[in-house]
């Protein structure tokens, strides 16, 4: 088993995106004055400011464009009336306990492969079939992603999305539908922990409520840090 390092601060995941887009991704991040968010086709999501102003919200639209639809994830700031909010999921942060289980070694498992920039076009089709929340072409680009294939197609994948100092959030858990029933999202999420927590950091996840992959999660380890809304809103204009 391997060593699960010391908890970092775990108060960066009150701001997951913010945190990672000001840290480790800032080479994926777009700004505008006191607004952040992720490049096109990275991720959808955004952040601004603990207390924003009016200001900082101008400049969220303006990396967005009129129109457009802006992702706040978890954040819980609340815009001018005039955004209208078009997401509105309740969930939960879950984080990885010290009795979380790990895979022994990386590598091992024979069925679980790395997956690059040659993959992309199966993953978004994957996803696409699965629906395991946003994942587009360049999504790849934020962390270390694993799949399971089956008869040379891929039919599971895991991987690492936002990615506080300290932390990685694991995302992008699906299997088709065909090869559900055989433990690939456990084994894949079990993979993908491991990697992060031998780079001494935190693994945590997020779940939106009444997805049957919550017990899943508790039953590896993860435990509700904390309830969460995942919200969008259409910049005015």
């Amino acid at each position: 088993m391997t060593a699960r390092p010391a908890a970092p601060d775990l108060t960066v995941l009150d701001d997951p995106v913010g945190e990672a887009l000001r840290g480790p991704h800032a080479h994926l991040a777009r700004r505008h004055g006191g607004a952040l968010a992720y490049a096109p086709q990275v991720a959808s999501f955004a952040a601004v400011p603990a207390t924003p102003t009016a200001a900082d919200w101008d400049d969220l639209g303006h990396l967005y464009g009129a129109g457009s639809f802006a992702e706040v994830f978890t954040a819980t700031q609340t815009p001018p009336p005039s955004w209208v909010c078009e997401l509105d999921l309740a969930g939960f942060q879950m984080v990885a306990t010290p009795a979380t289980p790990v895979a022994p070694t990386v590598g091992t498992d024979p069925d679980v492969v790395l997956l690059g920039p040659a993959d992309v076009p199966e993953m978004l089709a994957l996803a696409a079939r699965t629906r395991p929340g946003p994942f587009f072409a360049r999504t790849i680009e934020m962390g270390t992603y694993v799949g399971v294939r089956d008869g040379g197609a891929l039919v599971a994948m895991a991987g690492e999305r936002t990615h506080p100092p300290g932390a990685t959030e694991i995302s992008a858990v699906c299997t088709a539908p065909e090869a559900r029933g055989r433990g690939l999202a456990s084994r894949l999420v079990l993979d993908v922990a491991t990697r992060i927590c031998a780079r001494g950091e935190h693994p945590f996840l997020h779940v939106v409520d009444g997805n049957p992959a919550m017990r899943v999660y508790e039953q590896l380890g993860f435990e509700v840090r904390r309830p969460v809304r995942f919200r969008g809103f259409r910049v005015p204009g």
